[in-house]
Parts: C-alpha cells; sequence; structure tokens
C-alpha cells in the first residue's frame, strides 16, 4: 500500500482486514471505524487504518491501554505481587 495515500475507500479497508464492506459501512454508521463523507463515499483516514492493522498507536488507544492497565493492577495488587515472586 502506498503509504503517502492519505485515505481509503471503504472497499479497499475491507479488502485489507478480509470482513464485507456491509460490516465495514455498520461500523462506520456505528461510529466505531472514523470515517469521513466526501460526496456519495466514506473515506476512512490511512492513519487509522495504521492503528487498525497494529503499526501505530493512537493517542486514544494508548489512554485506553492506560485505563485497563491502572484497573488490573488496582483490582489484582496482591496477586502480581505474588506472582513476581515465584
Amino acid at each position: 500500500m502506498d503509504n503517502a495515500k492519505k485515505y481509503l475507500t471503504i472497499p479497499e479497508f475491507a479488502k485489507i482486514l478480509g470482513i464485507s464492506r456491509i460490516a465495514v459501512y455498520k461500523q462506520v454508521k456505528k461510529h466505531r471505524i472514523e470515517a469521513k463523507r466526501a460526496g456519495r463515499i466514506y473515506l476512512i483516514p490511512y492513519k487509522y487504518v495504521e492503528a487498525i492493522l497494529g503499526r501505530k498507536l493512537r493517542n486514544k488507544d494508548k489512554e485506553i491501554i492506560e485505563k485497563a492497565v491502572k484497573k488490573v493492577v488496582k483490582e489484582y495488587k496482591d496477586l502480581i505481587v505474588l506472582l513476581g515472586k515465584e
């Protein structure tokens, strides 16, 4: 894929993920996939594609991960300490 490309269409994105176009459209409509409307088509920012494919973490993703780690440490601190001693 051309790294200079800024947007992908829904069919291009679906092909990369190996899922149907309809599945992608549904996720866009539910705002689970970031997309911009250009006339009759939706365009998915390439930076979002990189994040989905694990090439790059967005700040939002980092915040979600950090929150999850803090929750696990808070809830399982004693267990983590015990496991660390083994």
